[in-house]
């Protein structure tokens, strides 16, 4: 296991070093797409949940007209358990982005067994999943997103701060499902708006 470098230390005294560019491209080259993420890392059992939910995924048609204008390539890495009920409930809505927005390059680590990468991927202190990192076509870091949406947390609140992370035993409801649709949709457009108005990037490829 190779364990993802870190930057030359910063100016500021305890600031520490984010990994580089490189070291995430070294990841994602390594990291999986949605369908073998799944046949290595999930039981029989968990594939048939996964699947359960992504037959249920439906995009809206103002949802595949954003998607669909997506042009920047925009490399999404996923730390992600097979045996996560808040994964199952949210993971497959991202391959249907991904089989919507071909600017979409969607890939699949799973964190127990990238220590080293879920380091870097932290969530409030901890290693929650699913955890998203956005990047530019050279892997440059945008943003990092996890682990539930706010529709998703406000659901949480209402059960009075139920357990942290379901079984995904039970499936969301189709409005539940929507919601949380819509509320990764809007990180995923902020992500690609972010890199379609980069000064950058812009000179980089003449528009």
């Amino acid at each position: 296991m190779t364990t993802i470098p870190l930057a030359p230390a910063t100016t500021t005294p305890g600031a520490g070093s984010p990994a580089t560019p490189e070291a995430w491209s070294t990841a994602f080259a390594s990291a999986f797409p949605y369908a073998e993420f799944l046949a290595r890392h999930a039981t029989p059992d968990q594939q048939k949940r996964w699947q359960g939910v992504h037959d249920r995924v439906r995009l809206t048609a103002d949802e595949r007209r954003i998607l669909a204008g997506f042009v920047r390539r925009m490399p999404v890495l996923v730390l992600a358990g097979a045996w996560c009920g808040d994964c199952v409930n949210q993971c497959p809505i991202f391959d249907h982005f991904a089989a919507v927005a071909s600017a979409i390059d969607l890939r699949f680590h799973d964190r127990d067994a990238r220590p080293d990468i879920a380091a870097h991927l932290k969530v409030c202190g901890g290693q929650r999943v699913p955890t998203l990192a956005f990047f530019s076509e050279d892997f440059t870091p945008v943003v990092f997103y996890g682990d539930r949406t706010l529709s998703a947390y406000r659901a949480a609140a209402a059960a009075a701060f139920g357990e942290s992370c379901p079984t995904g035993l039970v499936p969301p409801t189709a409005d539940a499902l929507a919601a949380v649709t819509g509320d990764w949709l809007r990180e995923f457009e902020r992500a690609q708006i972010l890199l379609r108005l980069s000064a950058r990037l812009r000179q980089l490829h003449g528009d």
